[in-house]
């Protein structure tokens, strides 16, 4: 085993902290309390080649391996979960699902402006009554020949307002169950696709959240992607994947939380002496380091088993379960370790807290996570 990274590895993860402090600290607190969309910061970041970064480079990405991906993700979610989200979206669910089950008509069509981040996506399997029973789906796409047609609802959407390009995951063959849903490649504009309100959340408040409506929405069929029936097994390996992202997003929350805590309890001081040298909060801190190294190596793990081509569902769930209940609990005590600062907005690790909720929640709860890990670990 080495843990040693390669010189590139190192050049990334350092390309992508400069980034975040210099284009995502600046202005990171006014955006989250305007739930104002970091689009100069994407659009950069698209530029930077952040957005594409796994998708080879004759379709316009870096051509970089998951390990990258994980490093990158971890530096820009220290600082704002909402660009990060952005990224990982783009990354593992569009980018990843276009390029591995997409047409090469649909490749150059759609993949190539995805990975330069010229545009961004999005990944529409939510519903109102579709979360983490992702199989009951209520929005149909009924084959009327040479085109399907979509109605219905998709709701909690990153990206939903900004993004040029939507995979909608719908019934066809309602017989079927989850054998009759597809994927299709839905582009903004089209008659009877409407953008909803934004959503007013607890955290990644830049973040753009949407519902999405669908009535009577005109799609080509060569806009579905794979075979017939193909897209609920299409939403399941993406979100595998996607588990990475999220993981190493839930990841960067935790350490940059830590590193703010850390940073203070040496500055701060209380009964004569710097709040870091008294047990109850070097205790705490070691606790935050221990369970952020642990969840960095899951991250990383996960990622190598997706680099070597190895089945990559039970470390990428294991992944996201840890790091996410890590983050949220390395910033609940980042805030407690601030006293009353930590309370305050200016101190960030409030923000932080808030970011961290949502890691156990979207892209499989913390509960689905453990039901992925218990059947592969009983499946003997």
């Amino acid at each position: 085993m080495d843990f040693n990274l390669t010189e590139e590895h190192i050049m990334i993860r350092d390309a992508a902290r400069d980034f975040a402090q210099n284009e995502l600290l600046p202005g990171v607190i006014e955006r989250d309390e305007k739930q104002q969309f970091p689009a100069e910061q994407v659009k950069k970041m698209g530029e930077l080649g952040f957005l594409g970064m796994m998708v080879d480079p004759k379709y316009g990405g870096s051509g970089l391996d998951t390990v990258s991906y994980v490093l990158a993700m971890e530096e820009i979610s220290k600082i704002d979960a909402s660009a990060s989200v952005v990224m990982s979206v783009n990354n593992s669910l569009v980018c990843w699902g276009l390029e591995t089950f997409g047409t090469e008509e649909q490749k150059q069509k759609y993949l190539v402006p995805l990975a330069k981040g010229e545009i961004i996506g999005a990944f529409c399997l939510s519903e109102p009554e579709a979360g983490s029973d992702a199989t009951s789906q209520r929005t149909t796409a009924i084959d009327k020949g040479d085109h399907y047609l979509i109605n219905g609802t998709k709701n909690w959407i990153t990206n939903g307002g900004t993004a040029s390009i939507y995979l909608v995951v719908a019934q066809t063959h309602v017989e079927k169950g989850h054998h009759g849903i597809n994927v299709f490649i839905v582009e903004k504009g089209m008659d009877g696709f409407v953008v909803g309100n934004k959503e007013n959340k607890l955290g990644i408040r830049g973040s753009d959240t949407h519902s999405l409506m669908f009535t009577d929405v005109k799609v080509p069929k060569e806009n579905r992607i794979g075979e017939d029936g193909f897209g609920f097994s299409f939403a399941m390996k993406t979100l595998a994947g996607g588990r990475i992202g999220i993981a190493s997003q839930a990841l960067g929350i935790a350490s940059g939380a830590y590193e703010l805590a850390l940073q203070y309890s040496k500055e701060r001081k209380a009964f004569g002496k710097e709040i870091s040298r008294h047990q109850a909060i070097a205790f705490k801190l070691a606790d935050m380091a221990t369970e952020i190294e642990a969840a960095r190596f899951l991250c990383l793990k996960a990622a190598w088993d997706k680099d070597q081509h190895k089945n990559y569902d039970l470390s990428g769930a294991m992944a996201k379960l840890y790091a996410a209940e890590t983050a949220m609990k390395v910033t609940v005590e980042a805030v407690q370790i601030h006293g009353g600062y930590g309370f305050v907005k200016e101190y960030h690790v409030e923000r932080l807290m808030r970011d961290a909720k949502i890691t156990q929640i979207y892209e499989g709860t913390s509960e689905i996570q453990k039901i992925v890990i218990s059947r592969s670990i009983l499946r003997d």
